[in-house]
């Protein structure tokens, strides 16, 4: 699956129905900024609204992922439902390892945290404690602004 064939299908199909990206983000609950993304290869459409993209256009699952129509006498050796599971699925894992990556950062901002005051007592010391604090402060921010955007489902 190559997100930006898939992309440029979505915008073919979605021309040959003669409609704009606002129009069609109207009909299925997104915002054109969306299915500006989905057309520039950026992301992919969340399973939640797969369906109903596919169906405005008139295009089944596979021939989205595939990003290509479906041959005449094409066999495929899995149906819709095993796709949109599959997507579901790899959709929720993503979105654990963002979690994952925001929780990581955070503890190691506390490492480093807890490191820098271990130092002190020269200059140079000093120095090296406050860049650690610094470091142990981004990180914490990065991975709580992680965690924040992953939890509102950005």
């Amino acid at each position: 699956m190559n997100q930006l064939t898939t992309g440029k299908f979505l915008a073919r199909k979605r021309k040959e129905k003669n409609l704009t990206q606002e129009q069609l983000a109207e009909k299925i609950g997104v915002s054109n900024k969306t299915i500006s993304k989905w057309e520039t290869g950026k992301c992919m459409p969340d399973y939640a609204v797969v369906k109903s993209l596919c169906e405005e256009l008139e295009i089944t699952v596979a021939e989205l992922m595939d990003g290509e129509e479906a041959e005449e006498k094409s066999v495929r050796s899995y149906d819709e439902d095993q796709i949109m599971d599959l997507l579901r699925r790899t959709q929720e894992l993503e979105k654990q390892q963002k979690l994952l990556y925001g929780i990581l950062l955070i503890v190691m901002g506390i490492a480093l945290q807890a490191c820098s005051y271990t130092l002190g007592g020269t200059d140079i010391k000093d120095f090296l404690s406050g860049i650690l604090l610094g470091l142990a402060v981004g990180e914490m921010l990065v991975g709580v602004y992680m965690l924040g955007r992953t939890i509102a489902g950005h």
